[in-house]
């Protein structure tokens, strides 16, 4: 199974002949990521995966999707961390 996080398109860099690459944010996680096969523009939000995009999402659900994740991590970091057991 695969958990798809929406990215941010900031850059398409198209110098190479018939491989579109565009560097992607994927929450402050920076990544260069093939777009060749999928129709986006500058600040389009993808899901990729293993480098490929595989599809452009809209911009309000992958916003809500990004706020989700957010509140997920901070109700993790609000946890207490249970004691290490001791190894006998």
């Amino acid at each position: 199974m695969c958990l798809a996080i929406p990215g941010k398109i900031l850059f398409i860099d198209e110098s190479v002949p018939d491989l579109r690459m565009a560097r992607v944010d994927f929450g402050g996680v920076i990544r260069n990521i093939c777009v060749e096969w999928v129709e986006v523009e500058l600040n389009d939000y993808i899901l990729a995966h293993a480098g490929v995009a595989l599809c452009r999402i809209d911009t309000e659900e992958a916003e809500r999707s990004i706020r989700n994740f957010e509140q997920i991590i901070n109700r993790l970091d609000a946890l207490p961390v249970p004691e290490k057991s001791r190894v006998l």
